[in-house]
């Protein structure tokens, strides 16, 4: 049976020193000396002895550990994101405490709620696609727990934000489609409130306008990023008389559930229509037929970054002004 843990004064009663001086020692003070030291360490050791980690994140005023809310652990944009976000915390020595937040607000504000309880230092987030009340970044800030969003950022300005530039990408999408000769491209864009959605629904339309195309608002329609919502939203495309020859699409989640209803309606992907969406994930290299392309938003770069920026502040002494990085988005063709 695994003895129990030995306390500081066990170890000091045993050795008749006092307990700041078995203290010290397991700290390698300098003012004790090397023979004390040892003799601590080994008394310590024999009577299985462990740090009391409460009294240490009291004294340190840190628990090392953040808390990472996303909205969905699955998906592997934000898989790849984890790794990297757990390699800078390990580089730190600190533990990460996931949770999702499945874009449900309330949920999110419950994690947020158990993460400020368990005083972790610094939460990174990438907001829900209906998130609107963003009064916990001031909760945060009163608690002294600094916050980075990424991916998924809000509006608002006063806080640390890394994220794609959407733009860049979506350019190239158009041009793409430009060049091999579609003159009506259509956007299946995600959540009207979405900062991403406006992003995506700006660059499709200045891409537009840069290829010389008209912009029509019929070729711009919505989907909640639900199955449903984004069969809705093909439907609408596909009625038209003058219905796209291209679509680009919110995320290659989209852009799954409408190439499984397209084929349903006897069109081929690649001839009667083709597709580009945003995020790059690795699932197309297994298809027989993927997408024209997809654009690549750094999932890694992303959350590196952001979990680098939360240690900065994390390890302030004063306030640091607050920081937003963004990466250029990139069109990735498929074969």
């Amino acid at each position: 049976m695994k003895k129990k843990p030995a306390t500081i004064k066990e170890i000091a009663h045993k050795l008749k020193i006092s307990p700041s001086t078995v203290s010290r020692a397991l700290n390698d003070h300098p003012s004790i000396g090397l023979i004390t030291t040892m003799r601590v360490k080994k008394i310590a050791e024999e009577l299985n002895y462990e740090p009391n980690q409460t009294a240490i994140f009291f004294k340190q005023r840190r628990t090392f550990t953040i808390g990472v809310i996303l909205p969905s652990l699955s998906e592997p944009f934000f898989s790849s994101a984890i790794s990297e976000i757990e390699a800078v915390a390990e580089e730190q020595h600190y533990t990460v405490l996931m949770g999702q937040s499945h874009d449900d607000a309330r949920r999110e504000l419950q994690i947020i709620q158990t993460f400020k309880k368990h005083r972790v230092d610094g939460i990174l987030m990438s907001l829900g696609k209906n998130t609107e009340d963003l009064a916990f970044v001031d909760l945060l800030k009163e608690a002294e727990i600094p916050i980075v969003f990424f991916d998924c950022v809000p509006k608002i300005e006063g806080v640390n934000k890394v994220y794609s530039d959407l733009s860049s990408g979506m350019k190239e999408a158009i041009q793409s489609f430009s060049s091999i000769g579609h003159q009506n491209i259509a956007l299946i864009n995600g959540p009207e409130n979405l900062l991403a959605s406006q992003q995506r629904e700006a660059a499709y339309k200045q891409a537009l306008e840069e290829e010389n195309l008209a912009v029509d608002d019929k070729y711009i329609v919505h989907t909640d990023l639900t199955e449903q919502g984004n069969i809705d939203a093909i439907e609408k495309l596909l009625i038209l008389s003058d219905r796209p020859s291209a679509i680009v699409s919110f995320n290659d989640f989209v852009t799954l559930d409408v190439l499984k209803y397209v084929r349903q309606k006897g069109l081929v992907q690649k001839r009667d229509i083709f597709f580009i969406s945003y995020a790059n994930y690795p699932l197309w290299k297994y298809m027989e037929t993927p997408p024209m392309g997809s654009i690549e938003q750094h999932a890694d770069k992303q959350a590196r970054r952001a979990a680098e920026i939360l240690f900065e502040n994390i390890g302030a002494k004063e306030e640091i002004e607050p920081e937003t990085v963004v990466f250029d988005s990139k069109l990735v063709l498929n074969n």
